[in-house]
């Protein structure tokens, strides 16, 4: 008897595996309808499936960032076409939205696309979401990530709830009034390339059909009851997951677990986890970090969830040696991996901004420092570079938006990588011979920055340097972190360096350092903008090295792609290419 429950509990444990593959796999065609740069090369996207609820249930590997965040923008969506007199969500209708404070957004270049799936009889059974990040929808710089923004209005167009297809018709007159408002603010731009963003967002509504036919037609083969009820095993392996790694770490370590983390502006992030070591409930409590700031840097409250999910998620691979606790399926991220949350953000705080506050950063500085701080309270590893290194350029014609990896920490088990995007990101660069094809500059120097990972046991990655030169006048944006405040070690480990941002202006014929956040003309063949982003924090006592760690060090100096294994989006573009 014990031999046949063992042979029954592996083979439903391979069935959770198979149908989460599925359900990650049902998007894999998106690529292949995006005409724009940024999310055809740098793959700047996600996909996720949700349940009727608006619970999130498995998600394509890309942008953490994004994937814990999209729940709350469904859920809000439900919520709101629902209350009398809005009319309801009927077949035909797809959604879009995009405000970070009020409708589950991260930051508003990144527009959320919500088809409802329905049944044979007419009823919602699921919902397919993607979020794209537009390289500009307007605001008071292009590319729409302005360093200086104070107010969300500064930051482009602002979407709570729009149909953007309505029974089955393109509203392209909607939208495109939404995307053009921008211009009635003061000192800021109507999107630049209205064009590019519609096609964008057809896109996005063609992938979504494609997900809903992939998932129609799984329906169809295994049965609506067997679909719907593989999706709640796959939540509930989530949430049994996370309850059993944060046993474990209690075990390991302790039951209350804190930090504090310092941005570059002097506000402060600080932790406080709260965990139950007999059911592995716990609360995350950021109680005591700093107001809401007059900059950008604020983060939504989904902005903070997905980087926990992410984290949580992480943690499943670096349990503690000893703990005893073992691991159930391994989940893709989902709901399931929240339900034993709760979370404690402080009203007016920079976690929980108001409703005006400007938050383009938050998503892409802030939520990454969010993962610092909690990686740090678990001690699984050093911090990485800590920042998205955001570059964005353009005129009134157009805006470009990249952003740009640097070192990744060091573990108890492993070396920091080099030259990487880390944790809430997972984007590509974009080619050098398409940047300089599409845009008007030259790329003159892409490389690893020597010397700038933490020094430990096991190094911290290094960093990189972008030099790129304008071809005619342009404005030029950078909102980045970790410019003053180092990437910390851990075990001892040396911090990583902090990154720099350098533009050379021909006519001075010098370097001149532009600080975390700036926006300035360049003039054109001469000018120079260099970006230096941050190394990776190390691991471990550096006077602790012995001979084979020497030997390994040399080789990995050597070939930093020493143990590279492809994987992530760099695997899901090339297999997108394959299939397409």
């Amino acid at each position: 008897m014990p031999n046949a429950w063992v042979e029954l509990w592996l083979e439903q444990v391979q069935v959770v595996r198979f149908f989460n593959t599925l359900f990650c796999h049902i998007f894999k065609p998106f690529l292949i309808f995006c005409p724009v740069v940024n999310i055809k090369e740098r793959l700047d996207f996600s996909c996720a499936i949700f349940d009727a609820g608006g619970g999130l249930v498995a998600n394509a590997p890309h942008i953490p960032v994004h994937l814990g965040a999209m729940q709350s923008a469904v859920q809000f969506q439900i919520q709101y076409w629902n209350l009398s007199g809005r009319g309801g969500i009927a077949e035909g209708d797809v959604l879009v939205s995009n405000h970070p404070q009020l409708a589950g957004g991260s930051h508003l270049p990144d527009i959320t696309v919500i088809t409802p799936v329905f049944s044979s009889d007419g009823v919602i059974i699921f919902y397919i979401a993607s979020r794209g990040h537009h390289a500009d929808i307007g605001g008071i710089a292009p590319g729409s990530m302005p360093p200086h923004s104070t107010k969300l209005e500064h930051e482009g167009a602002s979407i709570v709830a729009f149909k953007l297809v309505e029974n089955n018709q393109f509203q392209e007159e909607g939208i495109t009034e939404l995307l053009i408002a921008p211009g009635k603010v003061p000192g800021s731009s109507p999107c630049r390339n209205l064009p590019d963003v519609l096609s964008d967002l057809k896109a996005q509504v063609a992938a979504n059909q494609s997900g809903m036919h992939n998932l129609l037609e799984l329906i169809v083969e295994c049965g609506l009851t067997e679909v719907s009820s593989y999706m709640t095993f796959i939540q509930d392996n989530a949430e049994e997951c996370v309850r059993s790694t944060l046993k474990a770490f209690s075990n390991a370590l302790a039951t209350t677990l804190s930090s504090v983390e310092g941005m570059d502006d002097g506000s402060i992030l600080k932790l406080k986890i709260s965990i139950d070591r007999e059911c592995g409930d716990a609360t995350f409590d950021f109680s005591g970090t700093s107001e809401q700031v007059l900059m950008n840097h604020n983060a939504p409250p989904a902005v903070t969830y997905s980087a926990t999910i992410y984290c949580l998620r992480c943690l499943m691979d670096h349990l503690p040696e000893g703990a005893g606790i073992g691991r159930a399926v391994i989940p893709c991220l989902n709901q399931g991996c929240l339900a034993p949350i709760k979370f404690i953000l402080p009203e007016g705080s920079m976690l929980s901004p108001s409703v005006d506050a400007a938050v383009v950063g938050g998503n892409v500085l802030t939520s990454q420092r969010v993962v610092d701080l909690i990686l740090k309270a678990f001690q699984v590893c050093a911090a990485s570079n800590g920042c998205m290194n955001n570059l964005t350029f353009g005129d009134e014609t157009f805006g470009y938006y990249e952003t740009i990896g640097g070192g990744a920490g060091a573990g108890p088990r492993w070396h920091g990588q080099s030259g990487v995007h880390t944790h809430c990101t997972n984007t590509r660069i974009t080619d050098p011979e398409v940047l300089e094809i599409r845009y008007p500059v030259i790329l003159r120097e892409f490389s690893l920055r020597s010397n700038s990972g933490g020094k430990g046991l096991h190094d911290g990655g290094e960093g990189i340097v972008r030099t790129i030169e304008p071809l005619r006048p342009l404005t030029m944006s950078l909102l980045t972190e970790r410019r003053v405040l180092r990437p910390y070690g851990m075990s001892g480990g040396n911090e990583g360096q902090s990154g720099k941002n350098l533009i050379f202006m021909k006519e001075s014929k010098r370097w001149v350092n532009v600080g975390g956040r700036c926006s300035t003309n360049l003039n054109g063949k001469g000018d120079l903008l260099r970006i230096e982003t941050p190394g990776g924090g190390g691991w471990g006592r550096p006077a602790s090295f012995d001979h084979a760690a020497v030997q390994e060090e040399q080789t990995r100096t050597s070939n930093p792609f020493v143990g590279y294994v492809k994987g992530g989006s760099l695997e899901q573009y090339d297999g997108n290419q394959y299939t397409a």
